[in-house]
Formats: C-alpha cells, sequence, structure tokens
C-alpha cells in the first residue's frame, strides 16, 4: 500500500496480515540499500506465531524511490525517523488495543535508535539489531566528506569514496571477503537484487551521519522511556558492530549513562551482520526475536 507521510510524501509500505488471532504488530525498519521485501521469510514466520508485521521501503530505497535509489530531497535521516513514526500512528489506529514492537536493522537500527529518543511513548518494545554505539571519528570524518561533496553540487551522485572507507572495510575484516553474512545463497540474493546494493547518495550519507551525531547526547537521553523493554541483537562477528565491541558498548550507554532498566543483549556466535538470513541456527535466532516479543506481549 502507499502510506501519505507528514509532509505528504508517498511511501510504500508492505503488510503481513495472514493472522487468525493477532496479538501484536511489529513494524520492521529496514536497512541501507535493501528493501523491506526482503524480510518476507521472517515476517511470514510471525505471522505465524500471532504476530501482524508492516514494512515501509525508506525514502530513497525500494518501490518508494526506486527510479532515484539513494537519493530523495529533504533530510534523508530525519525524515525517514518521522516516517516510521506516521507509520506507527497508523497501524496503532488500526489495531488499537494490540502491543507494538518496533524492529530495526543496520540502518534501520540507527533510527530506530533515534526514534528511541523522540517517540518511545507510541512503542511497547524494541529490537535493535545489527547495530553499534555509533559516534566516532568515522562518523565526523565520513560527516566532513560527505559535506564536502554536497557543497560541491555532488548532492545526487553516489558516494563512492564513502562507500570504501567503510564497506570496503568491513569485506577486508574476511578472507571471503563477505562482510553481509555468512550464508552464502543470501549474498548472492542480495547481489542480484536490483534494488540491493546501490551506492548511497553523499546528500544520504551528509544527513545520516548528521543523525548519528544527534545520538548519546543529553537531550536524547532525557527523550529514552526508561521502562521500555529493549534487545540489542548482533552477530558476533559483525563488522559494523566491530565484532560486538560497538554493540557492547550501546548495551551499556543504555543501561549506565542513559539509566534504561529492561535493556537484553545477544550476540550470536560465527554469525556476520545479516544474522537473521543466515541459514546456520536460524532456529535459535529467530527464536531470540520472538521470545523476546512474547516475554513483552
Amino acid at each position: 500500500m502507499i502510506l501519505k507521510s507528514f509532509d505528504g510524501a508517498e511511501i510504500f509500505v508492505r503488510e503481513w496480515t495472514d493472522v487468525k488471532q493477532p496479538k501484536a504488530v511489529v513494524q520492521i525498519v529496514h536497512g541501507m540499500a535493501e528493501h523491506c521485501g526482503r524480510y518476507d521469510a521472517f515476517a511470514r514466520f510471525l505471522n505465524g506465531h500471532g504476530y501482524i508485521v508492516v514494512a515501509d521501503d525508506h525514502r530513497g530505497h525500494g518501490e518508494t524511490d526506486k527510479e532515484s535509489l539513494g537519493y530523495r530531497k529533504g533530510d534523508m535521516f530525519a525524515d525517514v525517523v518521522r516516517d516510521e513514526a506516521r507509520i506507527t500512528d497508523f497501524y496503532r489506529e488500526k489495531y488499537s488495543g494490540l502491543k507494538y514492537f518496533l524492529f530495526g536493522f543496520s540502518f534501520g537500527s540507527f533510527v530506530t535508535q533515534s526514534y528511541l529518543g523522540k517517540f518511545a511513548d507510541k512503542l511497547d518494545a524494541a529490537v535493535i539489531a545489527g547495530s553499534a554505539h555509533k559516534k566516532d571519528f568515522e562518523v565526523y570524518s565520513g560527516s566532513l566528506v560527505a559535506g564536502l561533496g554536497c557543497m560541491f553540487g555532488m548532492a545526487k551522485k553516489p558516494a563512492k569514496l564513502i562507500e570504501k572507507l567503510s564497506f570496503g572495510a568491513y569485506a577486508k575484516k574476511f578472507g571471503d571477503g563477505q562482510w553481509l553474512s555468512t550464508d552464502g545463497t543470501n549474498n548472492d540474493a542480495y547481489a542480484q537484487d536490483p534494488l540491493c546494493g546501490f551506492t548511497c547518495s553523499f546528500r544520504f550519507y551528509k544527513d545520516f551521519f548528521k543523525g548519528l551525531r544527534s545520538l548519546y547526547t543529553k537531550k536524547y537521553r532525557e527523550g529514552l522511556k526508561k521502562d521500555l523493554p529493549v534487545l540489542l541483537a548482533s552477530g558476533e562477528d559483525d563488522p559494523v558492530g566491530d565484532m560486538g565491541k560497538d554493540v557492547k558498548k550501546l548495551y551499556r550507554f543504555y543501561t549506565e549513562e542513559a539509566g534504561m532498566r529492561k535493556v537484553e543483549m545477544k550476540l550470536f556466535p560465527h554469525s556476520r551482520h545479516e544474522f537473521l538470513n543466515e541459514s546456520e541456527g536460524r532456529a535459535e535466532k529467530w527464536g531470540t526475536i520472538l521470545s523476546f516479543f512474547e516475554k513483552n506481549c
């Protein structure tokens, strides 16, 4: 379906509603350079356990902007955060009385982190997957490169250098060069998908890094809901989380600095970034997410 967002923008939203007796709604927030259709199997799994699932294709992604992948006018981070809040409002009203959960992965996990500082009262629980505590030299140097690119008229252009410095560095950590996952079938499907693997624009990265810089501040901490149940879930070998180090740092931030009381963490051994799409250990991985939702229904 097409949902009109806060500014009138048309956002493509996919629904999985084959549930006889629904007990909750799960809103999925997908990652960078992919689309919500990639979560079909996981969504159907959740359907089988009583969960309605919804997910959008973000601005500059998928069916929302398939003619301009990687670019969209406006703030490509802050606007997506507001889109997610608009989607929540729509489905909370449509399915009033049901619990409501947010599941954010990768880029979507940082959107989710930002969402928690602004709109946490809309949720009953959240999963932050494939994420990290991200406010380091990479963020500030990336901001500089992205800002210069936009300044010199390249806002719409693919930011190849930033991609090389990030994804390229991730790939070098593995002998097979596959940082996405340990699952060859999944990696091939991603590479062959015309709506995946594109290079995001300088504008995208400028807004993304700006959004990251707004996290973990005093204002951000004050906006968090201290008793909101949150699960941090990542592959133990995920380079986005610096092989677990920055996931643990995020856990310490939420529990020690922000004073959140219901934060859990799960690192899956021998799993890389897209742990959700790895066939090995899938029952445990999907089961961990399901158990978290079940506990908070």
